[in-house]
């Protein structure tokens, strides 16, 4: 608990304005940014040109360019981990227009001991799956990406979106079978 508050503490220092804490910050929570970027990255292709570390760098560089108010630690990787999941995007948009539709990246929507499904779609269909889920039912695209993409525990996602355990679960349990419906190959 007093680590959390001092992430959080540290967190609200770098808001406005002080490098020191950035600079602080960045070992506290490194390990678990790792953790997050190679769950990330768990079901795409071999030899894959982004490896967790460098995922986790660019990341962190695009959290240092924005003006970001934070709101607590589980703040803080929720976006961290949306952001990553941007960085994967970008990544395959441009490997894309390289290719030009050729070698989508594959990722499969979770870790393999949360995966629901053996089918692996192209993280772009993920992407459009996710803002799809995101705009037509917001609380459980949250949910979805607060638990896959930002490694949080149900609880931690009904603390932060203000609803019980319960109601994540169902969000979840939703959220994966319309997501497994959108991205089933016709």
């Amino acid at each position: 608990m007093a680590e959390s508050a001092h992430i959080t503490r540290l967190l609200k220092r770098w808001s406005s304005g002080e490098t020191e804490a950035r600079e602080a910050l960045l070992p506290l929570v490194y390990q678990r940014l790792r953790r997050l970027a190679e769950n990330q990255l768990h079901g795409e292709r071999p030899g894959h040109t982004l490896q967790p570390t460098a995922l986790v760098n660019e990341a962190f560089m695009r959290l240092d360019q924005g003006n970001i108010d934070w709101d607590g630690r589980r703040h803080f990787y929720a976006l961290a981990a949306r952001t990553m999941r941007r960085v994967l995007v970008d990544h395959a948009r441009g490997r894309q227009r390289v290719r030009r539709g050729g070698d989508f990246i594959r990722v499969t929507l979770s870790a393999a001991e949360r995966a629901q499904t053996s089918e692996a779609f192209g993280v772009l269909d993920l992407d459009k799956a996710l803002g799809e889920l995101e705009r037509n039912h917001q609380r459980v695209g949250e949910a979805i990406e607060l638990t896959y993409f930002g490694g949080l525990e149900a609880r931690e996602v009904a603390a932060h979106l203000g609803v019980s355990s319960r109601t994540v679960e169902r969000d979840l349990r939703f959220g994966r079978a319309w997501l497994k419906d959108k991205l089933v190959v016709p």
